[in-house]
């Protein structure tokens, strides 16, 4: 018996993994962006949804994060790398 995994069909499956989430982020950001036109077009609710929505992106896209946190998530700090 083989007793090497299958890279090959590793990547592949890592591959698909990442492209199936990318597929579905990508139209739940749509679907979320057609809804915010909508509803920043409504009359009524227009003046407070705008003012949620500026918070909200204040304080998710502008916010402050250190290099070292970004460099920890991607596992910079855990792979052996030389230069």
């Amino acid at each position: 018996m083989n007793t090497f995994e299958n890279s090959q069909q590793a990547l592949a499956e890592q591959a698909y993994i990442v492209d199936f989430h990318i597929t579905r982020a990508s139209k739940l950001a749509y679907m979320r962006i057609q809804s915010w036109k909508m509803a920043a077009t409504t009359p009524g609710v227009a003046k407070d949804f705008l003012k949620e929505t500026e918070t909200f992106l204040q304080q998710t896209f502008f916010s402050s994060v250190p290099n070292s946190y970004i460099l920890s998530e991607e596992g910079y700090y855990f792979s052996n790398q030389s230069n």
